[in-house]
């Protein structure tokens, strides 16, 4: 089996939609963190972009994880690039080649409005 470990450089929180009591019989959702994955960060290929603008899908980057993490659809990934500034991805999809050695995110990158940090 092929390890894909030294190839995943980067640290991302999971963060996880939850419901929780709001003190008023109802409930509210919030995000909880579930831990930390190990990853690689990638914009799609051009192929992928254009199957991506196709579905009218907002994947913006393609995140490669240990085919054991655990990640799902509507996760955030929350982390900082190799410039230090803090971004945060919603996760679209999770897919793994017929070999699991790796998972990879479908994802979009979230920025808050007037600048590029999530």
């Amino acid at each position: 089996m092929v390890d894909v470990g030294h190839l995943l450089t980067r640290t991302l929180e999971v963060w996880r939609l939850v419901s929780a009591p709001d003190g008023h019989g109802g409930q509210t959702a919030l995000y909880v963190q579930q831990g930390s994955v190990a990853a690689k960060v990638d914009q799609p290929s051009a192929s992928e972009q254009l199957l991506a603008a196709q579905a009218q899908s907002e994947h913006s980057h393609s995140i490669y994880l240990r085919p054991t993490a655990d990640v799902r659809r509507g996760d955030e990934l929350r982390g900082t690039d190799t410039l230090g500034r803090r971004q945060r991805f919603r996760v679209l999809a999770v897919v793994q080649p017929s070999t699991p050695v790796y998972s990879k995110a479908l994802a979009e990158l979230i920025q808050t409005e007037g600048g590029p940090d999530g």
